[in-house]
């Protein structure tokens, strides 16, 4: 039965929330008291069950918790017919419970995502030669694994034959593939894009890189919460010192209703329900501005940020190369870009999307006698003329001839960051393209604004290279960059940062980002990104808008401060009322209940005003 009751939590909740509402309806409305009492009865009896049944179980092993409290203050409630405050009081305390099951719960599916995302079979080759389906299990170090195009690879390895590009996202968070070759390194969740490969397994299971970004997560999601620890620690001295406090009373004045409404003036309802309607608040104006906050410990977490850590592709920058400068050399450059774009039209590759893109309406060709030149680019005939697209190798194997100019150009373009695309029309260079993921609009300026916040250290980490990195921070304005850095290194920098005492906060947008996002103070997902990511983290931007990231932190310093404002309202209440019970004859239950009432009433319209907050 106990189980039962516990199960049906939310259910009782509900039904307490109608009864309450039925009593005041009665009260006010039709003026029955009957009915009003017989609701709020109902609504008491309801909601005391599983806070009961909780504190039960909590003094069989000893442990006074806030549970007991509550049911006794109700229990004496309905004993002195203070109907209302039992009611509202049990309504109050199982909703709060509920928003708190709701982020939990949301918390562990992230785990379940990982696990679904990790590959199941490998095709593994057999001592006869063959290759065969086999469960990822059956695979162990040392074996010869063969991926075909579109396929996941099952294990960190290296290439032993054969070559393609691999989108590494899932692990270095980057958008371009990666080309891979024999000798080539690879990791398990990735993704080969083209090609076929043999690959000599070395990590397999949990220990590949992948398996390791689960473990990272739920390592971090084990730890207690900040607001887990302060419950304890209120629990622990707050409870035992009303009960003992209504004991002292009864035992000096025998009056058994006095020492029942000390207890009932111990619990007051405007402490239960002022960091909820902050929260609740709060909340509310985060996702009309784009921003989804997931309960209460990472309000007060990310309100005390110092440090803000940030992943590069898809956060601070937009997360899809484009075309970022361009030159010609020259004439007939119309006829040149039609023949670059019949080329490109062909593959689908990230960079060639970009090409066409920026090429947009042009004369599209035939593309005949392709031929792809490894680590070099494609040759091509287009329209009778000799088309050559790639790098600078490739021109030279072409013997097209660059300028001083066009050498100038290309030092130039490389340090800004960009990854080169030259093409030569028989022989003769005509377009030079720079393509590199832009930053996203507006973000150095929402920077700047953190740090009037209060942000000391803003950092970027990728598994982009360390120039690109360097660039981007550059940029910026970043206090640090760190590039070259799978998930594991992350985490261990987020690490670091958190024992010299920063209060972190992680914003990504991959999977390979939920460790960090797990492991960081507060982690902060960019709605575009994956759904692990976002199911990991504590605040997620829904519309991907750098803005939003500074209006989170706003708010969440005026939620914080509102909370605590709550809290000495109603701790102050409960000391006054306290007092004047003890030391004064004008204070009974009634008055008591109307300060109750009156304290919950400020907090709601103080935690009210966070709706209409902005930064």
């Amino acid at each position: 039965m106990q189980r039962y009751i516990l199960g049906k939590k939310n259910q009782i909740t509900l039904i307490s929330a109608i009864l309450i509402i039925v009593g005041f309806y009665s009260h006010f409305v039709l003026n029955n008291m009957t009915l009003t009492n017989w609701s709020l009865i109902i609504a008491s009896l309801l909601g005391i069950a599983p806070i009961a049944i909780q504190a039960y179980q909590a003094l069989k092993v000893k442990v006074v918790s806030i549970d007991v409290l509550v049911t006794i203050a109700v229990v004496g409630a309905v004993l002195i017919k203070n109907y209302e405050e039992s009611a509202i009081v049990t309504f109050l305390f199982l909703f709060g419970a509920y928003l708190e099951q709701r982020t939990l719960n949301k918390t562990r599916s992230a785990i379940r995502e990982l696990t679904d995302l990790a590959p199941e079979t490998a095709m593994k080759q057999m001592e006869n030669g063959e290759f065969e389906e086999v469960d990822i299990y059956d695979v162990d170090e040392g074996d010869t694994l063969l991926v075909r195009t579109g396929a996941s690879i099952p294990v960190d390895g290296i290439v032993m034959t054969g070559d393609g590009h691999i989108d590494e996202a899932s692990i270095t968070g980057e958008s371009v593939p990666v080309s891979k070759g024999p000798g080539s390194k690879v990791f398990a969740g990735t993704i080969l894009e083209n090609g076929t490969i043999q690959i000599e397994a070395e990590l397999v299971g949990e220990d590949t890189t992948f398996g390791r970004i689960i473990e990272l997560v739920e390592d971090a999601q084990d730890s207690k919460s900040e607001a887990e620890r302060f419950i304890d620690r209120f629990s622990k001295y707050y409870t035992p010192a009303v009960l003992g406090l209504g004991i002292i009373i009864f035992l000096f004045s025998q009056n058994v209703e006095l020492a029942i409404t000390a207890l009932v003036l111990g619990c007051p309802g405007a402490l239960v329900i002022g960091v909820p309607v902050s929260n609740v608040s709060g909340i509310g104006n985060g996702a009309r501005n784009g921003v989804l906050l997931k309960g209460s410990e990472v309000i007060s977490d990310f309100s005390r940020a110092d440090t803000v850590i940030f992943d590069k592709t898809g956060t601070l920058t937009i997360g899809n190369p484009e075309v970022a400068d361009k030159q010609f050399y020259g004439e007939n450059i119309e006829a040149a870009l039609g023949f670059l774009a019949s080329v490109e039209r062909e593959s689908d590759h990230p960079l060639a999307k970009a090409i066409v893109n920026e090429i947009g309406e042009t004369t599209i060709s035939i593309v005949e006698e392709t031929e792809v030149i490894k680590g070099e680019g494609i040759v091509a005939n287009v329209a009778g003329h000799r088309i050559a697209v790639g790098n600078v190798a490739l021109m030279k194997r072409e013997n097209a001839v660059l300028s001083n100019q066009a050498r100038e150009d290309v030092k130039r373009f490389e340090k800004n960051g960009n990854s080169l695309v030259l093409t030569a029309v028989d022989g003769e260079l005509k377009i030079l393209m720079g393509i590199r993921d832009q930053v996203r609009p507006g973000v150095k300026e929402e920077l700047q604004n953190m740090k009037k916040l209060g942000v000391k250290n803003l950092v970027v980490l990728s598994g982009d290279n360390q120039g690109t990195v360097d660039l981007v921070a550059s940029e910026l304005g970043l206090t640090e960059a760190h590039g070259n850095m799978l998930p594991e290194e992350k985490s261990a920098y987020i690490e670091e940062v958190q024992e010299k005492g920063q209060i972190v906060a992680f914003v990504g947008d991959g999977v390979n980002d939920s460790p960090s996002l797990a492991l960081a103070d507060i982690g902060i997902a960019m709605g575009s990104g994956t759904d692990v990511a976002i199911e990991t983290s504590d605040v997620v931007l829904m519309k991907s808008n750098f803005s939003h990231l500074t209006h989170a932190l706003g708010l969440t310093k005026s939620i914080s401060s509102n909370m605590k404002q709550n809290i000495v309202i109603a701790i102050g209440v409960v000391v006054i009322l306290l007092a004047g019970l003890l030391f004064s004859d004008w204070m009974n239950m009634s008055i008591g209940m109307l300060a109750h009432e009156l304290s919950i009433f400020v907090v709601i319209l103080n935690g009210m005003r966070l709706l209409r907050y902005r930064l």
